[in-house]
C-alpha cells in the first residue's frame, strides 16, 4: 500500500493537469483523442486495481502494476515540470512579446509539436533512467589512514548499500552485484543497510541468500541494519539475514583480522541503540577503526571517538532530479567523500532504489574502497 502513496499524488494533482493541458495540445481529431483518453482511462484502471485489491492480487499481477504506475509517476513529475515552463514562456511572450510570428501565425501545429516533443523526451528520459538503475557504476574512491600496522599497509572494501531486494529488486540483479563485486577482489564485503525493502517473501520466495552466499571476500561479508530493517515483518528480515552468510552487527565490533576494527551500529531508528563511545571505549586506537552506520547523522560523533573512516548509505541521493537539491539542505553530506577532523566519510547513493526502478541525475553504484594504511 505504501509504495502508491507517491501515486495517490501524481494521480489526483499531476495526472488531470497533464490530461487538460495535452487534450489542448493535440489535434481535435478522432485518431488522436480517442488513443489519448484510453492511455488515462487505462492508467487509471490499472491504478485503482493496484490501489484497492492490492492484498489479493498474484505477485506478478501486483508487480505489473507498480511498474506500470511508478513509471507514470515518474514520468509525470516531467511533463508536469515541462508544461510548466512553458506556462512560463507564455506568460514572458504576454509581458514582452518575443515569439517568432511563425509560432504565433502557427498557433495549433506549436502546440502539437510541443505535444509530440515532450512525449518522446519523456521516453527517452525514462529508457536512460531505467538504464542508471539496471546498469550500475562501479566507483572507486581512494583513502589513506595515517597509521602504521604490522602485517597490513593496504584494504580493499567492496561497500553496498541500499539493495532493498523485494517487488523491484529481484534475484537477477542481486546476482549482478555479486558478479560485480566478486571481480573486484575485495578483501572483505560490507552492505550497508537496506538490504530489504519492505516485504521478506520476496527475497524468501527466490532464495535470494544463496546468491549473497556467493559473496568471496576472504576476510568475510558484513551486514548492518538499515530503516528498512525495521519495517513490516522485522524478525523475519532477521532470520533471512542470518542465512545470508553474512555476519550481521548490531552495536558490536568484530576484528576480521587482528589489523583493524569494524564498528557496526544498528540504525538511527533504534532510539535504544548504543552510543558509538560504548562501542568504541576499548579500542586500541593505535589500529584503524570502520564505522559502518546506514543513516549519515552522525559525522561529528564518529569524529569525536576517533573513529578512521565512516561508511554510510539511506539517502540514495535523492534517486531523481530535483529531490538532490533537497538531500543537501536535510544532510551535512548527502553523497560522496567528506572528512571532519581526521575523520574520513564516504556516503553512497546506493546500488539499488527505493520504489520506482528509475534514477534521474543520480546513479546506482558499488564503491570500492582502496585504502592506504600508512604514514
Amino acid at each position: 500500500m505504501k509504495v502508491f502513496l507517491q501515486s495517490i499524488f501524481g494521480q489526483l494533482i499531476l495526472t488531470p493537469f497533464i490530461f487538460w493541458r495535452g487534450y489542448q495540445a493535440i489535434p481535435a481529431k478522432k485518431s488522436w483523442r480517442i488513443p489519448y483518453l484510453l492511455f488515462f482511462a487505462i492508467e487509471l484502471l490499472i491504478f485503482l486495481t493496484g490501489f484497492f485489491f492490492h492484498r489479493i492480487l498474484p505477485d506478478d499481477v501486483f508487480i505489473f502494476i507498480l511498474y506500470y504506475c511508478n513509471t507514470w509517476y515518474i514520468a509525470s513529475l516531467y511533463i508536469t515540470m515541462a508544461i510548466l515552463f512553458l506556462e512560463l514562456l507564455r506568460f514572458t511572450n504576454r509581458l514582452y512579446p518575443w515569439f517568432p510570428t511563425f509560432v504565433t501565425h502557427h498557433w495549433k501545429r506549436t502546440k502539437a509539436t510541443c505535444f509530440v516533443v515532450i512525449s518522446l523526451g519523456t521516453v527517452l528520459l525514462m529508457a536512460h533512467a531505467y538504464g542508471r538503475v539496471m546498469h550500475p557504476v562501479v566507483t572507486h574512491v581512494y583513502m589513506t589512514v595515517p597509521k602504521t600496522i604490522e602485517g597490513r599497509d593496504s584494504l580493499r572494501i567492496v561497500m553496498m548499500s541500499d539493495l532493498h531486494i523485494g517487488e523491484m529488486i529481484g534475484k537477477k540483479m542481486v546476482q549482478k552485484y555479486v558478479a560485480m563485486s566478486n571481480a573486484q577482489h575485495p578483501d572483505l564485503v560490507v552492505l550497508v543497510g537496506d538490504i530489504m525493502d519492505y516485504e521478506s517473501r520476496f527475497a524468501e520466495q527466490a532464495k535470494i541468500e544463496e546468491d549473497l552466499q556467493q559473496l568471496e571476500a576472504p576476510l568475510g561479508t558484513y551486514i548492518v541494519n538499515g530503516n528498512h530493517e525495521y519495517r513490516a515483518n522485522r524478525h523475519a528480515k532477521r532470520r533471512w539475514l542470518e542465512k545470508t552468510g553474512a555476519i550481521l552487527l548490531v552495536d558490536s565490533v568484530v576484528m576480521p583480522d587482528s589489523t583493524f576494527y569494524l564498528v557496526g551500529r544498528d540504525d538511527y531508528i533504534q532510539k535504544k541503540r548504543k552510543p558509538l563511545r560504548t562501542l568504541m571505549k576499548d579500542l586500541d586506537s593505535s589500529k584503524p577503526s570502520i564505522v559502518l552506520d546506514h543513516q549519515p547523522w552522525s559525522f561529528a560523533e564518529t569524529a569525536m571517538n576517533g573513529a578512521d573512516i565512516g561508511l554510510y548509505g539511506h539517502t540514495h541521493y535523492g534517486q531523481i532530479w530535483p529531490y538532490p537539491l533537497l538531500m543537501k539542505l536535510i544532510y551535512e553530506n548527502p553523497y560522496g567523500y567528506s572528512r571532519k577532523g581526521n575523520s574520513q566519510f564516504y556516503v553512497s547513493s546506493g546500488i539499488g532504489i527505493a520504489g520506482p526502478p528509475y534514477r534521474v541525475g543520480t546513479v546506482s553504484e558499488l564503491v570500492v574502497l582502496h585504502i592506504s594504511i600508512t604514514k
